[in-house]
């Protein structure tokens, strides 16, 4: 599924890599999309790669031993491009073959696993880059759209007999564990799915960002289907 186009005030969309990277977030605007058609058969490198365990991340190098047809090697020219103009821009692209991401199952009034609908932090200035290569494609959320984990009574409360301490020190204690950058959808949220193909900027939660952080989550995977996922 392509992503649809139409008026969003959440994210703009950019026709390259040198104005994805220089576009300035601002408003609402927290994520940017240079929206593309890819060529070339991404299954066919899929079909190919060796998983181990549920995450496997694949190098530059485990991709140029694979014995491909023509379509397959245009595939992988725009996977290793990519991958080059991140790390040219100082990011450090990870590319992973996915069978599933780790479930946190061990509360059951809260999940902080990427399937739940959360934000990135960081320390330092950052923004995350992704792109779907085969597979299910991450969604985002607008974040008039979503209300903060911790501030549903319920959910805070319970939060509050798990930790236990001063209150003084509750909202680090919620802090320390991801808590409070996971969120709910409103009533009628409408998702937006990223697609396939496109590459990501979001929005990331860091001392000098002037806009709020992006709400996403990793999809629920397709049955006997892996993703391939260029993440940084």
């Amino acid at each position: 599924m392509s992503p649809c186009f139409s008026d969003n005030k959440q994210f703009g969309v950019v026709s390259s890599f040198s104005e994805l990277v220089s576009s300035n977030f601002y408003g609402e605007m927290n994520a940017l999309c240079w929206q593309r058609n890819l060529v070339g058969d991404f299954q066919e490198i899929v079909a190919q790669l060796q998983l181990e365990d549920n995450i496997t991340e694949i190098t530059a190098d485990e991709l140029l031993a694979l014995r491909l047809s023509k379509q397959g090697q245009l595939a992988r020219d725009i996977i290793l491009q990519d991958m080059q103009l991140l790390a040219d821009f100082g990011a450090s692209p990870s590319l992973n073959l996915l069978k599933c991401y780790e479930r946190d199952d061990e509360l059951d009034f809260i999940s902080t696993d990427v399937y739940s609908f959360h934000v990135d932090r960081s320390p330092i200035a950052t923004d995350t880059f992704l792109c779907t290569y085969h597979g299910a494609a991450s969604d985002i959320l607008p974040n008039d759209q979503v209300k903060q984990k911790i501030l549903i009574p319920q959910i805070r409360e319970k939060l509050q007999e798990l930790h236990e301490g001063p209150e003084a020190e509750f909202e680090a204690f919620l802090e320390e564990y991801f808590f409070d950058l996971h969120y709910q959808p409103i009533p009628n949220a409408q998702p937006l799915n990223l697609g396939i193909g496109h590459l990501w900027r979001l929005a990331v939660d860091h001392p000098t960002q002037q806009v709020a952080p992006c709400v996403h989550r990793a999809p629920v995977e397709n049955d006997g289907e892996y993703r391939l996922l260029l993440i940084c």
